[in-house]
Formats: C-alpha cells, sequence, structure tokens
C-alpha cells in the first residue's frame, strides 16, 4: 500500500495541523463522501482490477450486522462504516481493520429510534461518514429530529448535537462534510430544515441556516470555483451557494426542482444539478452567481450522482440508461442502455467507471464521450444499494445477499490479496 497520510503524523500533531488547514488525503484514503476532491473522482494512477465476482480479486469480505445504504470511509489502516439493526432497533458506527477486515470495534450510537415510516428503499443508515483523522462523524435521524456525532477512532462518542427536528418523507441520506475547523450538517425536511457548521472539536454551532421547510436530500458539497471555496447544495426549488466558513449566503438561483439528491458536480464553469420530483431535470447553472441555466434535458437522474471528465458530464440514471452530455452546451454525445436498475452513485478512477446497480451487479464502463464501452459486467451479490469507493487500487463495497427472504450484507474490498 502507499504511504497515506492520516498515518503519517501523531494524531496529535494532526489533529492540531487540521483545525487550521484544509485537509487532504492521498490515493490511499477515501475521507468522506465522494471522496478526497467530493465528486466521486479517484485520484488517478491507481489499477483496482475491473473483473470481480463472489471469490474473484476478493481480498475480504466481512459481515455487517443490519441494514445501510451509506459508504465506508477508509482513513489510514481503519475502515469506518454505519449500519442499522432493525431487529435491535439500533444505529452503530463501525471501525474495522483496512488489511483483514477484522471488525476492531462497534459503538451503538441511538437506540429505539426508528419510531417514524419511511420509504422501503431507504435505510435506518443511508449517511456515509467523515473522519479528519482524530474524529470520525455520522449524522442519524432518530426518533423526531436529526443528530450529528463526532467518535474518536477508538469508538468512544466526544460529542453528539442535535441539527433539527426532523420528519421523515422519503428517508434521511445527507452525510456531513468536514471543511477546516467544521463538520457541516443538512437536513432538510417539511418540519424545519437547516444547514449546520459545527466545530469539529466540540460540536458547538458555530453558524445555522435555516432552510426549507420542504422534503430535500443533497448531503453538502464543497467545491473551489471562481477563486473561492463554495458549498453548494440544491433543491426545494434553489440552487445555492454558501461561504462554508460562515453560512452566508453567496448567491441563490432557479436551476434545481423540489427534492433532489444527488450530490453536485462541476467544470469549473458551471454547476451541475439533478432531481426527479415533482419533475426531472438535469441543468448546467453558471457558477458565477448570474442565475444564467447553460442547458437543461428532461431526465431523470434523480439518485445517482454524476461525473465530470475533461469538459464532459457521465450520468446513470435510475432507469440504468448511461449518458454522456458535453458539459459546457448539453449536446447528447451517446445514451444506452447499461443495466440497472441504479441507486448506487457511481465512483471513477482515471477513465473507468464503476457504478454498481440495484441488482446487485457492478458494470465498469469506459468515460468517453465517443461511445458506450463496457468494459466488464461483474456479478458480485443480489443487491447494491451503497455506492462504491475506491482508494489505493482497492474497490469497498457494501453488498446484500438473500437466502430465501432472509438478507444478509457483507463489506466486500476488491484488490490484490
Amino acid at each position: 500500500m502507499t504511504a497515506r497520510f492520516f498515518s503519517s503524523a501523531p494524531l496529535l500533531a494532526l489533529s492540531l495541523f487540521a483545525l487550521a488547514s484544509p485537509i487532504t488525503a492521498s490515493a490511499g484514503e477515501w475521507p468522506w463522501w465522494r471522496g478526497p476532491d467530493r465528486n466521486g473522482v479517484a485520484e488517478a494512477g491507481q489499477t483496482p482490477p475491473t473483473k470481480l465476482g463472489v471469490e474473484e480479486n476478493v481480498k475480504w469480505a466481512t459481515d455487517i450486522a443490519g441494514r445501510a445504504h451509506g459508504s465506508p470511509c477508509v482513513i489510514g489502516e481503519r475502515v469506518f462504516i454505519a449500519t442499522a439493526d432493525e431487529d435491535k432497533k439500533t444505529q452503530s458506527m463501525l471501525c474495522i481493520d483496512r488489511e483483514s477486515g477484522k471488525q476492531i470495534w462497534s459503538t451503538v450510537i441511538h437506540r429505539d429510534g426508528m419510531t417514524q415510516k419511511s420509504n422501503k428503499k431507504a435505510s435506518w443508515a443511508s449517511p456515509s461518514p467523515a473522519c479528519d483523522g482524530d474524529l470520525v462523524f455520522i449524522n442519524f435521524v432518530t426518533g423526531d429530529a436529526a443528530f450529528a456525532t463526532a467518535l474518536d477512532l477508538d469508538g468512544k462518542q466526544v460529542w453528539q448535537t442535535k441539527i433539527t427536528d426532523y420528519v421523515i418523507h422519503q428517508g434521511y441520506g445527507a452525510s456531513p462534510a468536514i471543511y477546516k475547523n467544521l463538520v457541516i450538517v443538512v437536513a432538510d425536511n417539511k418540519k424545519d430544515g437547516a444547514l449546520c457548521g459545527l466545530d469539529r472539536k466540540t460540536g458547538e454551532v458555530v453558524w445555522k441556516v435555516k432552510r426549507g421547510p420542504k422534503e430535500n436530500y443533497p448531503s453538502p458539497i464543497i467545491l473551489e470555483i471562481d477563486g473561492k471555496d463554495q458549498l453548494f447544495l440544491t433543491g426545494i426549488g434553489k440552487v445555492s451557494s454558501y461561504d462554508p466558513l460562515t453560512g452566508d449566503l453567496n448567491w441563490e438561483c432557479e436551476g434545481a426542482t423540489t427534492e433532489c439528491v444527488t450530490s453536485t458536480v462541476t467544470d469549473g464553469e458551471r454547476i451541475f444539478t439533478s432531481g426527479g420530483y415533482p419533475k426531472n431535470h438535469v441543468a448546467a447553472v453558471e457558477a458565477d452567481g448570474s442565475g444564467k441555466i447553460a442547458w437543461e434535458h428532461n431526465e431523470k437522474v434523480y439518485v445517482p450522482s454524476m461525473l465530470i471528465r475533461d469538459g464532459y458530464l457521465y450520468a446513470v440514471m435510475d432507469s440504468g440508461v448511461a449518458v454522456c452530455w458535453k458539459s459546457d452546451t448539453g449536446e447528447e454525445m451517446w445514451k444506452e442502455r447499461l443495466g440497472g436498475p441504479f441507486s448506487a452513485s457511481p465512483v471513477m478512477v482515471n477513465d473507468q467507471i464503476y457504478a454498481a446497480s440495484e441488482k446487485g451487479e457492478l458494470i465498469v464502463f469506459r468515460a468517453t464521450p465517443e461511445k458506450l464501452e463496457v468494459l466488464a459486467k461483474n456479478q458480485i451479490g443480489d443487491e447494491v444499494l451503497s455506492s462504491p469507493i475506491v482508494c489505493d487500487s482497492e474497490i469497498y463495497v457494501r453488498v446484500a445477499f438473500y437466502e430465501g427472504e432472509k438478507r444478509s450484507e457483507k463489506l466486500i474490498c476488491y484488490g490484490k490479496k
């Protein structure tokens, strides 16, 4: 394995440095939702396998109790993943040894909070954790509220903060985002939506923005555009840009529908939004705050987030159709059935896109505007609803298996043994 940023210095020194500086990660780490650059793209030069199976290129497979749709994060020699056990009525965080796949610890964060009804595709642990090398952060809805929680690397709870009251419409899946001294969390909902910047060390609310009241599902995404870091949220009928340090609104414009799920990406000049209720849309919004919509299509890219490479936008629609658009004009380069249906967001490494379908197939295809070029179709289980991640040439994906009506989950690491 390559040398890793978070394991290259004592944790205390790293913590003090991280509070004052932006967090970075090496190719060997995936510290938060959508990866180091928050765009679903793994660092170039990695060589993960394309041929995968129940046994083929499996480094290890670890049983994960319960049901959840969140992805893992990988820091140093540890893998963190959230889960929810509906029989025991617990919501927990797990820590797994990266080399062996053995569980190091499991910490119950909430008990008996699964009191609301949700969509059958939702889970009680859909957010993905984030880790700064000192603390690991996770969001859950329990009872009638959304909470953010921080654990230390030994699984001990350091703090817990209520984000806002929460009424479930479909579910909850907004992952925390780390930015300088803050962990940023959001809980849009029809009761009392809120976006908060919390002190990473203490959980204290540094700033809070009231949102809604509308149901909406994206995670906060921070991207550098127009020479500055901007925090983007789509949905509730708007595309919103905030200052991630203060919560101040930079600009806001139309260009999104009411309910969105996907995390926005950028080509440096535009950000791309998509949604599925009350209408389907994919839109390119100029990121200069002008409010100009460069182009828009009536396509349903509701749950899987999109990818951008070399001026082209790639999407895997919920229905199983893959599409490539020119990012500046929206010109359709190709559009073909891939498989599916899909809920997981695809991930890209070099020019290879890995997309996991709800039917347990992990499909690898080329990121090229020429045509849909499928490199491999791999049956890795019976169901995948969690987005795969790639770091240090290894693929981590949460997979479900069925024996009759009995469902079980495994976290699988694909790579060299």
